[in-house]
């Protein structure tokens, strides 16, 4: 029985020293990709678009849940905690905190839900006209400034950045019937389902891009296997290819007679 316990101890002894050891090759091994958290604020105001900002949340909400927590999201807004109602009469959800814009990570805008147009409150105009009178815009000028911050926008969102002028000469996408409305704004529509003007600044165009959006940025930040064990579990695949203001610009042979690809400017 003695000498039993003498090799128990003995082999808890060697494994105390080789687990530490064998812990740290495994950290270090080459190849290991650095660990890193993402935290997401997703912005709610009155009048939101529920699937704006829920189909985004769900995304990075399964990211964070693959990834031991290595990316986090939290509904938030410019005032601060509190129950904000969505576009539609339709229910109302938590902010739990106010939207920090100096916070490092990812911050979402969504769109508006309500009547594609009219003068009336609850058309998607004035819902967005309201919401740009709040202290939204400043807040979120200083995130744009912020080097640490990507923001992202979906739908109706990026007209809520174009319109205090925060898209002027930037390449965006929104919902199609708001495209016009985007140049008119200043800044450079450009028709495809997910854009990238900067690694800073990314947009979606309708209302479900708001799943290429959110899995584009889960792929940019935590790697393509985490991005597609979510769209396994959603059983979803991510729609179009995300343009990005880089490379060489397709020939427009109505307007290039030389039939030369330019690059991007």
């Amino acid at each position: 029985m003695r000498k039993a316990l003498g090799l128990l101890l003995t082999l808890a002894l060697v494994l105390g020293l080789v687990g530490p050891g064998a812990s740290a090759q495994t950290k270090d091994k080459p190849g290991t990709p650095e660990r890193k958290s993402v935290h997401v604020q997703i912005v709610l105001f009155d009048g939101f678009d529920l699937m704006d900002a829920l189909a985004p949340y769900e995304v990075f909400a399964a990211a964070g849940m693959y990834t031991g927590e290595a990316m986090t999201v939290e509904l938030v807004s410019a005032e601060g905690k509190r129950s904000v109602p969505s576009g539609l009469n339709g229910p109302a959800l938590e902010a739990t905190a106010k939207l920090d814009p100096n916070r490092p990570g990812i911050i979402l805008v969504p769109g508006a839900s309500g009547k594609p147009a009219g003068k009336t409150a609850d058309a998607i105009p004035a819902i967005l006209a309201q919401a740009a009178k709040t202290s939204l815009p400043g807040i979120m000028k200083k995130a744009l400034d912020n080097k640490d911050v990507t923001v992202a926008a979906v739908c109706g969102g990026s007209l809520l950045l174009a319109m205090p002028g925060f898209l002027k000469g930037k390449h965006a996408v929104t919902n199609h019937i708001g495209m016009d409305a985007l140049g008119a704004l200043g800044a450079i529509p450009v028709k495809a389902r997910v854009v990238e003007d900067n690694p800073r600044l990314v947009t979606g165009g309708g209302v479900t891009s708001g799943l290429d959006v959110a899995l584009y940025l889960v792929e940019r930040e935590l790697g393509p296997q985490v991005a597609n064990e979510v769209e396994k579990l959603f059983e979803y695949e991510s729609r179009g290819t995300v343009w990005k203001a880089e490379g060489l610009v397709p020939i427009d042979f109505a307007a290039n007679q030389e039939g030369k690809a330019q690059p991007v400017k």
